[in-house]
Order: structure tokens, then sequence, then C-alpha cells
């Protein structure tokens, strides 16, 4: 027992040699005492009542800190929480210094990344086409009232565009062709053909001289004559009918002359045609005197 407070009391100064420190084995009483077993069994809970009461209060011990003193080669022996934890904590070099380093500059605005909300808002319209794609398109049944929605759309646009009606855009039935004096004797104007559809003509009329309009119409079956300037008359593609400059048929299968519509000169002394007045010669009516302009 007294080698074991002995012990004890110098680690607690000095790590002693390992020899030194570990403790020594309790004697095997003689086997013909059998009366000392229970005293020998006594020792260990005398061990700590004897330490505690000679260092005041003892720190207990624990079976990590004794093996982490014996795999670093400390003293042999239990140590006490504070000991494993000094032991376990490496030692800084004393010429060793802490190299102290500095912090990062700050980045610029201009190297700073700017979040773009174009890409989330594309993304995010996209993810929702995409869902309305599959709700809709995704089973039979979706496809089916698709297809129903489609067709009622189809027929309400039809029966929208049947309450309005045809409207034909045609140009004004009143419109000036120049001054009387642009034209020369047995010249036939051709240039109000594509918008009017009326020839300008200035010749003559049994024997009178005079400026007229003529409709360029074929009095057979509606095509549209030529004029041809060598053959000085007005031939039909259609059916070969043939008019002479003043409007009168005399080849093919038109069965009347071509119609004139109504000129006079207006107040400030051009030409006006009016093609809500028409004139024909069979009943007498080129000898009206809105049908011609006298020259």
């Amino acid at each position: 027992m007294a080698d074991i407070l002995a012990a004890a009391r110098a680690s607690k100064g000095s790590s002693p040699p390992a020899a030194a420190a570990k403790p020594a084995a309790p004697a095997k009483p003689p086997a013909e005492k059998p009366a000392a077993k229970p005293a020998a069994a006594e020792k260990p809970v005398a061990k700590p009542a004897a330490k505690s009461a000679e260092s005041g209060s003892a720190a207990p011990k624990d079976t990590a800190s004794i093996l982490a003193a014996a795999r670093k080669g400390a003293k042999p022996g239990p140590v006490s929480k504070a000991e494993a934890a000094a032991l376990a904590k490496p030692s800084e070099p004393a010429g060793k210094k802490k190299i102290a380093v500095p912090p990062m500059p700050a980045k610029p605005d201009y190297a700073r990344p700017e979040r773009s909300t174009v890409a989330a808002d594309t993304s995010t319209r996209r993810s929702f086409m995409a869902i309305a794609a599959g709700a809709l398109f995704g089973s039979s049944m979706a496809i089916g009232f698709s297809s129903l929605a489609a067709t009622h759309l189809m027929w309400l646009l039809g029966l929208a565009r049947f309450m309005f009606p045809n409207i034909l855009i045609e140009p004004p039935t009143r419109f000036k062709v120049g001054f009387p004096d642009a034209l020369s004797p047995g010249q036939v104007e051709t240039k109000f053909i594509a918008q009017f559809g009326v020839w300008i003509v200035r010749y003559e009329f049994e024997g009178q001289p005079m400026i007229y309009a003529l409709k360029s119409v074929c009095t057979h079956l509606g095509c549209t004559p030529n004029w041809l300037e060598a053959e000085q008359k007005f031939k039909c593609p259609c059916h070969g009918s043939g008019f002479y400059k003043d409007g009168v048929n005399f080849e093919g299968p038109a069965p009347r002359p071509l119609e004139r519509y109504a000129i006079s000169v207006a107040d400030d002394g051009q030409l006006m045609v009016d093609k809500s007045r028409t004139f024909q010669e069979e009943m007498g009516q080129w000898r009206d005197s809105a049908s011609f302009v006298s020259v």
C-alpha cells in the first residue's frame, strides 16, 4: 500500500521512468493464511480513498485516456482528462510563425455576373407551355375535347363572316380624262382601259366630228376587245368580233355596235365621263348630245 501511495504522489510532480511508474503488483498472500484474502480484496477500494484523502479531490479517470497515453508513449497508468487533452494537442514549433494571409480585394461592379431575368421568364413560359400541351394532348379524351373546341371555333368564325356582306370596291362612276385639245383627230386613247374600262376616241360619226367614250365590253359575250392601231379597228380575242373606230360592228358574231358612256365638259374645261349612263346605237341613242362632245 505504501508503494502505491508513493507512485501516486510522484505522478503529480514529474513523470517517472516507466519502470518506476509501474505500480507494484500486490503480494500474493501465502496459501497457509486464508484469512488475508478479504484484506487484499479491499485494496482497490482503499486506493481511491487514500489518494483522495491526500490530494483533496482527484479527477476521474477513464479508459480512453489510459489507451491514448499508452499509444503516445506517455507515462503508464491512469491519467486525468486534462492531461489526456494536453497530450492529444500537438505542440507548435517555437520557431515557426503563423503566416497572415491578406483578404482578397472586392470585385468591381463590371466583373460581377448579372442575374438575367429573361432566362427565368423564358424557362417559366416554356414550362407552362409544356404543362399546357401535356394537359391538352396527353390523353385521348383531351384530344377529343380539343378537336371539338376547334370545330366550334371554326363554325363561329364562319357565322361571323356570313353576317358581313361581300363588298366590291369599284372605281368611281364619274371621272375626268383630260382636256379636249389633248386629243388629236382620229386618236384612240387606251390608258383608261385598265382602271375604268373605257376608250376615249376623237373621230366622227355620220360626218360630224366629236369626242365620245366607248365601253370596252364586246356585245357578243362580254369579252374585252383590243385596239389594233395598225388595222385601225377593235378586235375581240374571244370569238373574233370586229368593230370600226366609231364602234360599229362589221365582223364576227357581235350582234350590235359597242355602247357609249355619257361624256361632257366639266367646269374646269376637262372632259367628264359618267359611267352610270350608257347609250346604244341600235336604239338611236347615239344622236343624244349627252353621248358625245362636239369639236
